[in-house]
């Protein structure tokens, strides 16, 4: 496979608007993914805080996480990068 079919297969997810980025529903809780996951369609993978709302992150494609770029409990700006998925 080469370096255009590679980046083909990955999907960027990216902030959808400003906010405080959580990767679990609550402290004490798991976090809703981690690097490696298989993860589906739809399947919330963050949340994101915008004047005491949270709004849910949902993964646009079937795949795996390949990387986790914003930190937890970090502000972020819209269209900040936040995972890396491949395709599957």
């Amino acid at each position: 496979m080469n370096a255009s079919e590679e980046s083909a297969k990955k999907v960027e997810v990216r902030a959808p608007m400003s906010g405080v980025f959580y990767t679990k529903p609550s402290p004490d809780e798991p976090a809703y993914v981690a690097v490696g996951d298989t993860v589906k369609k739809k399947q919330i993978l963050a949340l994101l805080e915008t004047m005491k709302v949270f709004q849910k992150v949902k993964c646009p494609t079937n795949g795996k996480i390949v990387e986790i770029i914003a930190e937890d409990e970090t502000p972020l700006k819209d269209n900040d990068l936040m995972f890396v998925i491949e395709k599957v």
